[in-house]
């Protein structure tokens, strides 16, 4: 694979200081104000990913986002240690606030129990005990949420982080003003729990205050800690780089910076080491382990000439490597390229999530004094109908809801690379629970794409070699699959060709030339037609024709005469059978298409159980036939390698280009197909289910939560102190939710 990234390719920056999906969507406003700018952010990488900026003009992006009030850098693949310890920092800092959250917490509990319940024992200044005790809790365990509020309320916005700064600081305000001046000691309210409480306890929101700071900080560092591991999941592909080579210079071994090596440059791979970059074997002998990069659990025996990958490891030979490819233009940095820029394009729930968190908080601060002055006006006591508002305030918050899609399209994205499934981008996710039909290209995907020549038949007077050395002097102009086979045939039993004028190649049908001031056709029926040549009894010119649907025929004529015809034969790769028998199982129509013979589709066809063949369909009509299939109300995968099949790729619902294709089919698809197994195609179709069921479980939680957990709150049954751990809660599940699709292991 060697698709090559350009100076147009999106601006990647690392994003800090985002606390929630809010923030994300706030910097992506920000960078979409610039000219001609369009800005993906995403909350789960931490990653801003820019088209239409050039690198040049970064400084204006990262100046953008820290006006907005976040911090930028741009993203550099080699060296990603900005973000990392972004991430360290963060996870420590609130490690720590925790700790001291949570050991304060418990004896303020126990303080405020004792003493609400058991009025006898307050003794002079009890009140200020608790508030000293809650006042670290409040204003430094919590800096982190009033930090970005005030950063927000700096630019005109709110956020997440707005709701769980505006309950603690309204908690801890209303907790001091009753406990000093004695306001709201009647009622019979709750606190700590549910139901009502002795006369006077009702007015101490301290633990309320305290407890909500420890629960959401708990669930802050956890939510922080899993979305790390997640994106470790995504950038597993980047750590599989070697870091120094040994590099052969003028007879001798010195071990350098991977950095420092070129093209054209021989280093050396030892048992047990990692290959640093793409090259051809020159010398030595072993079997080299690419599990980590394609899926494949077997090694694979390798010798000189043979093309190795990096990332991939030798595991019990010596081996000399030309280098071919190195850096960034390696297959294993343009997989991880590839997958990283997977998150720039956004699912389109993920969208309307975005949209949904953006007047979301504004609407729950509405709601939550709403429901305070509703309660109020009903004759509640303040305190507490305070209370309830508080609830709302704190339960609403949408942090599960703006985490559900981005960290299992993160994980999802990442296991397939593992697996030898490059997905693209998030829609194509989206796509392929969709997918009704499956197409398959037949030559090079389902089968090996070399065709070797099983037999001949010629006409009277002509012999074999005459046969063969006439078809391969016209082919030797084409690149064909067929044409390469003829050649290869020719070249066991004749040495020199003759020269061919007047080439011309007529796609999907064959090609013609002149050979020797003779017009000679090389191809199948439609192109004798054309040119008159009549094909309309079995043994036409006197050859003894054996056409097999499963074999090629391609005739030879000259001068408007047939000649004589050659049978080709293209084996079906190991495991197809098995390949589209899971498709089936997965509820899949099946598609072959090719240009052979209806016949030679057909029988491969049945061979492969295939519910459908499309023969004899030229690379001009493939994207045809998927539109046509579209036509039909089918939503289809396209599976090709080859230039012919780009368009189609393109076409297609969801586009799946095998690894060995092209360049152009590469950059058409919305998958590529590592794995050199053709199970890796219901493989990325399950993973993509998978994936997507993964969502829906997420948004349905976090959905669920907000609509059921809000009444609940309005109605005035639910402690805020429940509340602010049941939030908190939300954000883990939903994360831990998404993790477990590190589980998936499809059919390996």
């Amino acid at each position: 694979m060697t698709i090559q990234q350009s100076a147009t390719d999106p601006l990647q920056l690392d994003i800090s200081g985002m606390t929630c999906a809010a923030c994300a969507g706030r910097v992506e406003r920000a960078l979409g104000q610039l000219d001609g700018v369009t800005a993906s952010v995403n909350y789960a990488t931490e990653r801003a990913i820019l088209t239409g900026l050039s690198p040049d003009e970064a400084d204006l992006a990262v100046r953008r986002v820290e006006k907005a009030g976040y911090g930028a850098r741009v993203h550099d693949d080699a060296d990603d240690a900005w973000s990392r310890r972004a991430t360290e920092v963060r996870i420590t800092s609130l490690r720590r606030r925790l700790l001291v959250a949570a050991i304060l917490t418990v004896p303020l509990m126990d303080i405020t129990i004792v003493l609400a319940l058991v009025p006898g024992w307050r003794f002079p200044g009890w009140e200020w005990l608790c508030i000293l005790l809650a006042l670290p809790i409040v204003t430094w365990a919590a800096w982190p949420f009033h930090k970005a509020t005030l950063r927000n309320l700096r630019h005109g916005n709110v956020s997440m982080d707005t709701l769980v700064s505006l309950g603690i600081a309204a908690s801890f305000g209303w907790a001091v003003t009753s406990l000093l001046l004695g306001i709201g000691q009647d009622g019979a309210g709750y606190w700590l729990g549910f139901g009502a409480t002795p006369e006077g306890a009702n007015s101490i929101y301290l633990d309320v205050a305290a407890g909500m700071t420890t629960f959401q900080l708990a669930g802050r560092y956890f939510e922080t800690r899993s979305r790390r591991k997640a994106g470790d999941v995504l950038g597993a592909l980047g750590q599989l780089a070697a870091t120094h080579v040994r590099i052969t210079r003028d007879g001798s071994e010195s071990i350098e910076p991977a950095a420092s090596l070129r093209v054209g440059d021989t280093f050396v791979v030892l048992p047990g080491e990692t290959i640093p970059a793409d090259g051809t074997i020159s010398a030595g002998y072993a079997s080299v382990d690419t599990s980590m990069l394609t899926g494949e659990p077997v090694p694979k025996d390798l010798s000189p000439e043979d093309s190795v990958v990096g990332g991939t490891i030798s595991t019990n030979g010596r081996l000399e490597v030309r280098a071919t490819s190195v850096g960034a233009h390696t297959q294993l940095a343009q997989m991880a390229a590839l997958a990283e820029q997977a998150q720039s394009r956004k699912a389109r729930v993920q969208t309307l999530v975005d949209r949904i968190t953006t007047y979301f908080v504004p609407a729950v601060i509405a709601l939550a004094i709403l429901v305070t002055l509703a309660w109020t006006l009903a004759g509640t006591a303040f305190q507490d109908a305070f209370g309830i508002g508080i609830a709302v305030l704190i339960i609403a918050c949408p942090c599960a809801l703006g985490l559900a899609t981005p960290t299992a399209l993160m994980v999802g994205i990442g296991r397939g690379a593992s697996l030898g499934i490059l997905v693209k981008g998030q829609d194509a996710l989206e796509a392929s629970g969709t997918i009704t039909t499956v197409v398959l290209d037949k030559t090079g995907t389902l089968t090996a794409g070399t065709m070797t020549v099983t037999g001949t038949a010629t006409a009277e007077h002509i012999q074999e070699h005459d046969l063969l050395r006439i078809a391969a002097s016209v082919e030797q102009g084409s690149e064909h699959i067929i044409a390469r086979a003829i050649l290869s045939a020719a070249k066991k039993q004749i040495t020199d060709l003759e020269s061919a004028t007047d080439f011309n190649i007529v796609p999907g049908k064959g090609a013609t030339a002149t050979v020797s001031g003779k017009l000679a056709i090389v191809g199948n029926r439609a192109l004798l037609a054309e040119h008159g040549v009549a094909l309309n009894s079995n043994e036409p010119n006197g050859i003894e024709l054996h056409e097999n649907p499963a074999e090629t025929t391609v005739f030879v004529a000259v001068d408007g005469k047939l000649i004589g015809a050659i049978n080709l034969a293209d084996t079906i790769k190991p495991g197809a059978k098995n390949a589209v028998d899971a498709l089936r199982k997965q509820g899949l129509k099946t598609v072959l298409l090719t240009g052979d013979s209806k016949a030679a589709g057909d029988y491969t066809a049945a061979q492969l159980g295939i519910d459908t063949a499309l023969s004899e369909v030229l690379p001009t009509d493939k994207a045809e036939t998927v539109r046509a299939l579209q036509a039909q109300g089918e939503r289809v995968a396209m599976v090709g390698d080859g230039i012919n099949d780009a368009v189609a790729l393109a076409a297609a619902d969801l586009g799946l280009a095998m690894v060995n294709g092209s360049d152009i089919a590469l950059k058409s698809a919305d998958i590529i197909l590592v794995r050199d197994d053709l199970a890796v195609i219901p493989d990325a179709i399950a993973l993509s289910r998978k994936t997507l069921r993964t969502i829906r479980v997420n948004l349905g939680w976090a959905f669920g939560y907000n609509v059921a957990a809000i009444p609940i709150a309005a109605a005035g049954l639910l402690n805020p102190l429940i509340a602010a751990g049941a939030m908190a809660l939300s954000s883990v599940l939903v994360v831990y939710n998404s993790l477990r699709l590190q589980g998936f292991s499809g059919s390996r």
